[in-house]
């Protein structure tokens, strides 16, 4: 067998170049070039832009770029030909005889990337017939080549890089990733790209930052020392480089004597400059990513003197003190919450969800079951939803009574800054997604300005839960291709203005049932111009239209009233005691897949899927097909939710 492992071909040399005071030539104006250009400057490297027609041939951001001197843009025909003969030249020819005598007159460009070169070229483009000629140009000036959409032709290829971000200080940091698949799958090396960045700590980026700045203030204090003769220099590379193949950040160190006060030798300033640089490795070894990012000054310089480490065990190699966990080391796109570092209130804002417990999203759940101190509720969240938190947390319920809405919300905002000012964690919990039509955006707003910006946790939200428990699609084809999500009432009970009549739109009304009767004169009635009832924007919806109202969504006493505008009043009247929360929809949706008849799939046409374009008789076949849905009943009722529920 044979001792090192036999060489397999097929991938590339990854190298981090460095292009300061180099300068990177770009073939084209496109886009793409657009994109080369971004990622050159950001590698410190000029760059010079050449394309037929000069500024007006290029793409709007290299003409931004150009207008402030971030590039330059040449036009490739104006530029001086190298010495021919008397007779005419083609206009390739020409250009590649410009482009010679540029690369030989300007020794700093080092790389070469042509971008239009994507096919199909454009109309009258000899870019990918000139593309050979391009590259054989280039290595003849050994200046390395990439060719877009012409791998046969490159010298190197661009990974799928990514450069990350201190999530703090929102500053692009020294960290990039990129990912190549050789040639094999250009697109998937971006998904693995994405994939890999999500998986690593959102903190990443600014742990380089720290750690950066701690490895020069232990070179700063390094070049400080003044060696004695023979002791030579401190390698403050150190083997810990990005280029080592071999990382040692646990070989045995010297133990650290106690100095002259015990009688022992001092350690010079060149074995303390290394110990330094040792230190500085072991600390990017094993402290957690947070700590890393999360070091101060002060830190760093108790790292340096030996104040702040890690335990040596009796050999002097590194006997780490605690490694991250999945917690500390959290996805930057991670949907888990952390237990907090320190104790420090925090608020979240959560959505409950319609109320069904099963509805609540893994990170609701865990927000009540897991992290919180407090919990301030809406008084609509449903008790199996409260059931859910410990016995030892206590939960607010708010005094929404009518009339005191915004009083009930002032008391809960303030409450919730107080709890955190404790150092608690607060869950302020709503129903179903806190943005929708649930004041989010006032605690939002509040919350930061007391120094406690919200962690919002999206909820399942009743607008279309509600209406997939109740058998209602809020889109069907050949029925609703559309749907509009509006309340049944403004800020302090105003009446609001609702959207007019489209045949193939569903209309969700939120907190509009106590107000049914004003809805219903809304939608049906003339349009007012003034600040009364009956406010809409556009066509009257007919009395025959569909309408269900579903009281309790989710829940196991839920109800849905099915009727159509012009009985719904009654209808709901004759149901009994009204359950809140209810919502309704109104639509030729609400038919589509049942009641009491088969349901209906053509409502948008005179057979299945054809437009109905003939207006005659079509509110008779309207009255005649919400008829049958209902069996000759004038409403029907629905109660409870459909079977399969029970358990999840």
């Amino acid at each position: 067998m044979d001792p090192f492992p036999p060489p397999t071909g097929g991938a590339s040399l990854l190298l981090s170049f460095r292009m300061h005071q180099k300068t990177t030539l770009i073939v084209g104006g496109d886009a793409l070039a657009a994109s080369r250009t971004y990622a050159a400057l950001e590698a410190d490297s000029a760059v010079i832009v050449l394309v037929n027609g000069g500024l007006g041939a290029v793409c709007e951001e290299l003409h931004w770029r150009a207008e402030r001197g971030q590039v330059n843009v040449l036009d490739w025909r104006v530029l001086p030909v190298s010495e021919h003969g008397t007779g005419a030249i083609s206009d390739m020819d020409r250009d590649i005889s410009a482009l010679d005598r540029y690369l030989t007159e300007t020794p700093a460009v080092s790389l070469v990337c042509i971008t239009d070169t994507l096919s199909p070229s454009p109309p009258g483009s000899y870019a990918r017939l000139i593309a050979p000629r391009i590259a054989r140009l280039c290595r003849a000036h050994r200046i390395p080549i990439n060719v877009t959409d012409m791998p046969e032709l490159c010298d190197f290829a661009f990974a799928a890089a990514h450069r990350f971000v201190d999530p703090v200080t929102r500053a692009k940091t020294a960290l990039q990733v990129g990912v190549t698949t050789n040639g094999e799958g250009c697109r998937l090396g971006g998904r693995i790209r994405r994939e890999i960045v999500a998986g690593l700590a959102r903190e990443v980026g600014g742990a380089v930052t720290k750690v950066g700045r701690l490895r020069k203030m232990a070179r700063e204090l390094a070049r400080e020392c003044a060696y004695p003769a023979g002791e030579g220099d401190v390698d403050v590379q150190g083997e810990e480089g990005e280029d080592s193949g071999v990382m040692t950040p646990n070989r045995p160190v010297p133990m650290r004597g106690g100095g002259a006060s015990k009688g022992e030798e001092e350690e010079s300033r060149a074995e303390a400059a290394r110990r330094q640089m040792k230190w500085v490795a072991q600390v990017s070894e094993y402290w957690p990513i947070p700590r890393l990012a999360a070091m101060t000054e002060r830190e760093m310089r108790a790292i340096l003197d030996g104040g702040v480490g890690l335990p040596c065990n009796a050999e002097g190699a590194v006997a780490p003190a605690y490694f991250p966990t999945d917690e500390e080391n959290k996805s930057q796109h991670g949907l888990a919450l952390a237990a907090p570092s320190q104790r420090k209130g925090r608020i979240l804002l959560v959505g409950s969800g319609p109320g069904h417990p099963s509805l609540l999203t893994l990170a609701t759940h865990n927000a009540l079951t897991k992290y919180a101190d407090l919990v301030l509720s809406d008084k609509l969240v449903p008790a199996a939803v409260l059931e859910l938190v410990p016995p030892h947390v206590e939960v607010r319920i708010a005094r929404k009574f009518p009339g005191n809405a915004d009083g009930a919300q002032a008391e809960m905002m303030e409450a919730a800054v107080e709890a955190a000012n404790r150092g608690l964690t607060v869950v302020r919990l709503k129903q179903g997604d806190p943005i929708v039509y649930g004041r989010a955006g006032e605690e939002i707003i509040y919350f930061r300005s007391h120094g406690y910006p919200p962690v919002v946790i999206p909820g399942i939200s009743s607008a279309l839960a509600a209406p997939t428990f109740a058998g209602i699609p809020v889109t069907h084809r050949g029925v609703a291709d559309s749907f509009v999500v509006c309340t049944g009432v403004g800020r302090q009970g105003r009446a609001v203005r609702l959207p007019g009549y489209e045949r193939g739109r569903t209309l969700l009304v939120l907190m509009g049932v106590a107000r049914l009767g004003e809805v219903v004169q809304a939608l049906t009635g003339p349009v007012c111009q003034g600040q009364g009832q009956g406010r809409r924007d556009g066509a009257a919806y007919p009395m025959c239209t569909p309408i269900a109202i579903i009281e309790r969504g989710s829940m196991p006493d839920q109800r849905v009233v099915v009727s159509t505008l012009g009985d719904v009043e009654t209808a709901l009247a004759s149901a009994g005691e009204q359950r809140p929360p209810g919502m309704m929809v109104i639509g030729w949706a609400v038919l589509a897949l049942g009641g009491a008849g088969e349901g209906k799939t053509g409502v948008l046409g005179v057979g299945e899927g054809v437009l109905e374009d003939v207006e005659e008789g079509k509110e008779e076949r309207d009255v005649e097909r919400v008829g049958r849905w209902l069996g000759g009943r004038k409403w029907d009722v629905w109660e409870g939710i459909g079977e399969g529920w029970e358990g999840l």
